[in-house]
């Protein structure tokens, strides 16, 4: 029996007091975080914000087996931020359509989530109402045309059935349920309801496609209104596409279990706990470029020595050298040179190697 399928079901409940430590030290982990990251300026945050939100797409997506390039999506949540990061050129529809719909979910998380703006994340993930080579019925509940909404793996012939999900008559009732509680005001602490909202949600299983990246979307949402701030500090999908295999073996177990969804709170509090714990060592890169900033916030620099110190605070590949700056900056050899012997001399860069080809440089951190 699916949980689903329960006489009582979707009332849910759960053992406050065994979830009581956890859920403490979830809520002074956000704090912690949230309270150090207010105490740096505006940009700090943004760029805190950039990245973590740039995981969040790339991860979300690589969940369900879909990979977004990174470049892409970095430079469209930076337009859309009005953060000039100097980003590729054009970007793909279904990236933008991810990225809008998670900057949706973040930056206007106050805003009360309706059926219209499920649809209109839903037609924002598939532009082209096509999932793969699969035409889907895009913006609108799914419908029986393609059978009973199943999750299953295995080859052709093998295939297992891990859970299947309500029917779609029933779809308009289950979700008019799920949306009055996500938007009531009641004694539940918001980060529990961030749990249960992902697990609900992915339980209904509303469109024909794209269910867990919303659902991911969805808790997003009520994780920003329960720390009262648009801006993300750490990225849950990131963490949840470290711990995939018991991501979904849980959440399978508990849609076959009892309405009882201790087991899945306690598992979404402990992955929100090391999320924010392994945000610090992203944030450290966005703070020490911060201080690098500060250090050198008088140093004059010409476009391509801008672009260039912006590559190596974001994470350069391999060694700089003269001979990579002039390809990256589409200048001569001769004007890469006095660029770097420049910024050298201003104590931004530093000279590593013996001399000749050897010779590369690195950021003075």
């Amino acid at each position: 029996m699916y949980i689903h399928e329960r006489k009582q079901w979707p009332i849910f409940s759960w053992n406050s007091q065994r979830l009581a430590k956890l859920l403490g030290e979830a809520r002074n982990a956000q704090g912690l975080l949230v309270g150090r990251m207010n105490g740096l300026g505006f940009k700090p945050r943004e760029e805190a914000t950039l990245l973590n939100l740039t995981q969040d797409v790339v991860r979300s997506s690589q969940i369900e087996g879909e990979n977004l390039d990174t470049k892409q999506v970095r430079s469209s949540i930076a337009r859309k931020m009005g953060l000039d990061i100097g980003g590729v050129g054009r970007v793909d529809r279904n990236v933008d359509g991810v990225v809008e719909m998670m900057l949706d979910a973040s930056r206007k998380f106050d805003r009360p989530l309706s059926k219209e703006r499920l649809f209109d994340w839903h037609a924002g993930l598939f532009p082209p109402k096509r999932s793969g080579i699969r035409h889907i019925r895009v913006g609108a509940w799914r419908d029986g045309s393609s059978g009973p909404m199943q999750v299953v793996s295995g080859g052709y012939g093998k295939e297992k059935v891990h859970f299947e999900a309500p029917s779609h008559d029933r779809l308009n009732e289950e979700m008019d349920a799920f949306l009055k509680w996500f938007e009531k005001e009641n004694e539940i602490d918001q980060v529990i309801k961030a749990a249960i909202a992902h697990f609900w949600f992915v339980t209904i299983h509303p469109f024909e496609d794209g269910n867990g990246r919303m659902a991911r979307a969805i808790a997003d949402m009520m994780l920003a209104r329960s720390e009262g701030i648009a801006q993300r500090f750490y990225s849950m999908s990131t963490q949840i596409q470290r711990e995939r295999k018991s991501y979904y073996e849980i959440l399978e177990a508990c849609q076959k279990g009892s309405l009882d969804i201790s087991p899945w709170i306690e598992w979404f509090l402990r992955c929100l706990q090391r999320a924010i714990s392994s945000s610090g060592k992203d944030l450290e890169q966005v703070l020490a470029k911060s201080r690098f900033w500060e250090i050198h916030t008088g140093a004059t620099m010409n476009a391509r020595q801008r672009l260039i110190v912006n590559r190596l605070l974001d994470g350069f590949e391999g060694k700089l050298t003269s001979s990579k700056w002039a390809v990256l900056t589409r200048c001569s050899q001769d004007s890469a040179l006095r660029d770097i012997l420049d910024l050298v001399e201003k104590g931004m860069l530093v000279k590593d190697g013996s001399g000749g080809r050897s010779t590369h440089y690195h950021l003075n951190i």
